[in-house]
């Protein structure tokens, strides 16, 4: 399993409202981040401060800057510190990364996906608990 490469397909894929958001983690957004509260509406997040649609992408969701014009363009989090626990718990199994077609994957693990499992839980040990 390689390392993320900031492909942002999880983001693209999921950023757009259909995450979702701990009541505590909006009342601290609420309380600490007023920015990132503004898109969020009876408990739902990324929707639109005005309008109150949902969002097709999510707000805080930025290309980085290429180092050639032949780099692949790369993605990252204006909130990464701030994101919520959905976020902060992607992937979760590698049948996940497989159906979300992650970068992250390699045909190693498709051989041996429970090995591959472990690996990801490990990779993801500070983010999330374990899946078994």
């Amino acid at each position: 399993m390689k390392e993320c490469n900031q492909c942002g397909k999880c983001c693209l894929l999921y950023g757009d409202g259909g995450l979702s958001a701990t009541p505590q983690e909006i009342e601290s957004w609420e309380v600490f981040e007023p920015d990132i509260a503004t898109f969020v509406r009876d408990g739902k997040i990324w929707v639109d401060p005005i309008t109150g649609d949902k969002l097709k992408h999510c707000p805080w969701l930025e290309i980085l800057p290429q180092s050639s014009d032949t780099s692949p363009i790369k993605y990252g989090c204006r909130i990464y510190n701030q994101r919520p626990q959905d976020c902060r718990q992607y992937p979760v199994t590698v049948a996940d990364m497989v159906r979300d077609g992650c970068e992250m994957i390699e045909a190693v693990d498709l051989e041996s996906p429970r090995a591959a499992q472990l690996q990801l839980d490990k990779l993801m040990a500070e983010s999330r608990p374990a899946v078994s």
